[in-house]
């Protein structure tokens, strides 16, 4: 009974000692080539790798982070001028490979997603890009609106993405826009007209 209980306790004190490592990196140039290791906070228990394409214009950036996270979910993400491909694993040194470049595929799926305050501009989804969202992100200190394409995993974890805030996804072409408010608007308008004919 003795030695149950001593394999049990140093197994505790071994186990809870125990934080995850991972590699972390920032590359603004699309290359990890400087990556090292660190070891995370406690609350941190899978690593992630991220390279992100953004566009604006005829100008095009790569950027690459890895880091620790919480939690996370692989998938890919697609607001037009940003998309980016996020992979989530849970062992130590996991993330020492890059995720994947971000798909140039169209998938057949169309989202809305905003230019600058108009939100109507149509967006081909990517590959594994199957949900519509619409979210807020603070940029410069401000909030604003942000829709696009996701993949189901990304609308199915439970933190949120870096940067972004209020998540919401649907699935169906165009579901995140204002196509699905002049849908109800049109519904309510022939319920009123309909009402005033027969009474």
């Amino acid at each position: 009974m003795d030695l149950q209980i001593s394999v049990f306790l140093l197994f505790i004190l071994f186990t809870a000692g125990h934080s995850r490592r991972c590699y972390e990196c920032t590359s603004l140039t699309g290359s990890c080539a400087d990556q090292r290791l660190k070891t995370c906070p406690s609350e941190s228990s899978q690593c992630s790798s991220i390279t992100s394409v953004v566009q604006v214009g005829d100008i095009r950036s790569k950027v690459k982070v890895k880091d620790c996270a919480p939690a996370c979910q692989s998938g890919s993400l697609n607001i037009g001028t940003l998309k980016a491909t996020i992979s989530c694993c849970n062992s130590d040194e996991c993330n020492l490979e890059d995720a994947p470049d971000p798909s140039t595929a169209p998938n057949g799926k169309k989202c809305y997603t905003c230019v600058g305050q108009n939100c109507t501009t149509i967006l081909s989804c990517l590959e594994t890009e199957d949900r519509c969202i619409n979210a807020t992100a603070t940029i410069g200190g401000q909030s604003v609106s942000v829709k696009g394409c996701a993949s189901k995993s990304v609308c199915d974890a439970t933190t949120s993405v870096a940067g972004f805030g209020s998540i919401s996804c649907c699935n169906g072409n165009l579901c995140n826009g204002a196509q699905s408010v002049s849908q109800s608007f049109l519904f309510l308008c022939c319920s009123l007209l309909s009402y005033f004919l027969l009474h």
